[in-house]
């Protein structure tokens, strides 16, 4: 049992849920609060969440709450909420001290903060790291095994804290001091992964889908540099492994996404029958508006963009794609850096 003894989960959607029960498999008492009441009852009396995890059998060592002062004394805090609403859900826990994880992926709309920032700012005297990594939620609640960036803020002290807390054979972490990095790849991917869905809905073949996920991957990398990312982060975990899983699966819930649009539906009427988030929507105009403030080329997050605002069709968006000039593949900004 790690040095860390009490742990919480702020947020029970599907992601929520399988950390919560993939921290309490080695007999750790989590908790893990919830909005809706039917999702505290259901986890605390059926040992399920119906809602948002059908699949999983939860185990009872998961106690759930809808009350955030349950969870202001624990020693970590998992944060798994929607990006969104992470400001507003944390600046309930003022207060809170010890080491806070953010597992949410997204960039804040209206002051164009990381998650971090957003988490600073709602608990400033909370310890910082980023768990981030290719995890569909209902592999890792099965026990399916995986391995993931944990990018601490407070370096390998705090690294060697929370990996003991964290790591199991099924759930294998790797340490980054690149918050910035870990938050990148993971907002990032999940826009490029609507893309991919696109390619998938219109038929246009694993070709396709796998030269724009190189060519995502290239928009990744020119923004993550010119915030301050490295590219070694990039290109592991949090980054590239991250955005192969996510464009390669109906699982996402942005790849599902880009997949409806390509065949056609309607982005309005999408985003308004979904009750899961898909994070890419909420953060594609967000990327494009930094992107284009900083001069940073990112093509298909504005083809997205366009897509989702209902300024092209699905076919329109490809083809402007395909229509763009012939280029080097690899950019100087890119290839200039340093091995």
């Amino acid at each position: 049992m790690s040095k860390i003894s009490t742990v919480g989960v702020i947020g029970a959607g599907a992601w929520g849920t399988a950390l919560a029960q993939m921290l309490a498999s080695d007999g750790r008492d989590v908790l893990i609060w919830a909005f809706e009441e039917d999702v505290v009852s259901g986890i605390n009396d059926e040992h399920r969440n119906a809602t948002y995890l059908p699949s999983a059998h939860l185990s009872e060592k998961v106690r759930a709450s809808s009350d955030l002062a349950d969870f202001a004394d624990l020693d970590v805090l998992l944060a798994v909420t929607p990006a969104q609403h992470l400001g507003r859900v944390m600046s309930g826990l003022p207060e809170f001290s010890g080491d806070l994880v953010l597992c949410c992926k997204g960039i804040e709309k209206g002051t164009n903060r990381l998650m971090a920032e957003v988490a600073r700012d709602a608990c400033p005297n909370a310890t910082l790291a980023v768990l981030s990594g290719p995890t569909f939620a209902h592999e890792v609640a099965a026990g399916l095994p995986t391995a993931i960036t944990l990018a601490c803020e407070g370096g390998e002290e705090q690294w060697e804290r929370l990996s003991e807390a964290v790591a199991r054979t099924e759930f294998r972490p790797y340490y980054s001091d690149d918050i910035v990095g870990a938050e990148i790849g993971g907002s990032v991917k999940n826009v490029l992964a609507i893309a991919c869905g696109v390619v998938d809905g219109m038929e246009l073949g694993q070709n396709a889908r796998a030269s724009l996920i190189a060519r995502g991957f290239a928009e990744m990398l020119r923004f993550g540099l010119a915030r301050g990312a490295q590219a070694e982060t990039l290109s592991g975990l949090c980054g590239l492994g991250d955005l192969v899983l996510t464009c390669s699966s109906t699982s996402s819930r942005n790849f599902s996404l880009g997949t409806a649009l390509g065949q056609g539906e309607d982005p309005v009427g999408l985003m308004a029958n979904r009750r899961t988030v898909a994070e890419g929507a909420h953060t594609a105009p967000v990327l494009q508006g930094i992107a284009q403030d900083m001069g940073i080329e990112m093509p298909i997050t504005g083809a997205v963009c366009a897509l989702l605002e209902g300024k092209v069709t699905a076919s329109q968006m490809v083809d402007a794609l395909l229509a763009r000039p012939l280029k080097q593949e690899v950019p100087d900004e890119i290839a200039e850096q340093p091995r």
